[in-house]
């Protein structure tokens, strides 16, 4: 896959089949959009496109800086990629941006630019200055500047019913199940491994702490977690804990990973972990034994659940 970052600087000359929205999650509903393009691509002598945003529209035109996104760039361009999509472009979203009127975004970028020679869409797509124009006026542009439009029908993808705010939603309530069965897909935090304070390993229970620097990241509930990850090719699963680390009055906020019967030097490595199911409530106890018992328990609780699954 070709990944270019800003309209600006791309440079193929390939017509392609495109669709355009930020996908934040690639979830089953965008997949019904990217599936199409993908296939009509490979059908009509065509490249498959996204043309994708960041920053995300919200964080630029509403200052809505708490946005939690479900991706980071570098997730959904893995996601992408896995699907088969040949064309990535990210470009930068800006206010100036959002101020190019239909025609300019359509004439200019999508079609003598981006060589766009089929356009697929989902019904409620709109774009231009004010987002005031639509499937209509795509069409109409179609016709005087030699593209196809395909509009995916309301009921195609609604019967899905899902949304990056229902699973952003799940997530924030830490039911990380219902929001795999929305993305089609283990919801993944992605992060490098540091040192913590060695707690974990004098009550047997060795962990890696997670260090995620994309702050727009949306992490789940805190609590503790059923997670997996792939290192050096084999799935590792293990138990995550989201949270402070109330047992020894901890006041920041941590990712911690104990992987079941797993031994090696994580340290500075990139991982993705997988979120499998959710455990429990981050609780504190009375000693470390009481929290070394509780882990024991949750050990148990996961190697069934793995072995289950």
């Amino acid at each position: 896959m070709i990944t270019v970052q800003s309209i600006s600087k791309y440079d193929e000359n390939h017509p392609v089949a495109i669709t355009i929205g930020t996908f934040d999650g690639v979830h089953i509903g965008h997949r019904k959009i990217l599936e199409k393009v993908i296939n009509h691509a490979k059908n009509s002598d065509l490249k498959s496109a996204v043309l994708t945003f960041f920053p995300h529209p919200r964080m630029v035109l509403q200052k809505d800086a708490n946005i939690k996104l479900l991706n980071t760039i570098d997730e959904k361009k893995s996601i992408l990629e896995k699907m088969g999509l040949d064309i990535l472009v990210i470009h930068p979203f800006t206010k100036e941006f959002s101020r190019l009127s239909a025609t300019e975004f359509v004439r200019d970028l999508l079609v003598n630019k981006l060589k766009s020679k089929k356009i697929i869409i989902g019904y409620d797509h709109r774009f231009g200055r004010n987002r005031n124009a639509n499937i209509t006026d795509l069409i109409a542009f179609g016709n005087t500047l030699d593209f196809s439009v395909e509009e995916i029908p309301a009921q195609e993808i609604d019967e899905v019913s899902v949304s990056s705010t229902k699973i952003r939603k799940a997530l924030e309530q830490g039911d990380v199940e219902t929001a795999n069965s929305y993305l089609g897909y283990d919801y993944m935090l992605t992060g490098t491994i540091k040192r913590g304070k060695g707690l974990g390993r004098k009550i047997h229970f060795p962990t890696a702490n997670v260090t995620i620097e994309e702050s727009y990241k949306l992490i789940p509930k805190n609590g503790s977690y059923i997670v997996k990850s792939s290192i050096h090719g084999n799935d590792v699963y293990g138990m995550m804990n989201i949270g402070y680390n109330p047992t020894v009055n901890g006041t920041s906020k941590t990712i911690e990973v104990h992987f079941f019967d797993f031994e090696d030097d994580l340290y500075d490595k990139k991982l993705q972990i997988e979120l499998l199911s959710r455990l429990r409530d981050e609780q504190k106890f009375d000693s470390l034994e009481g929290l070394k018992t509780q882990l024991a328990r949750d050990k148990k609780k996961s190697l069934q659940y793995i072995s289950n699954r």
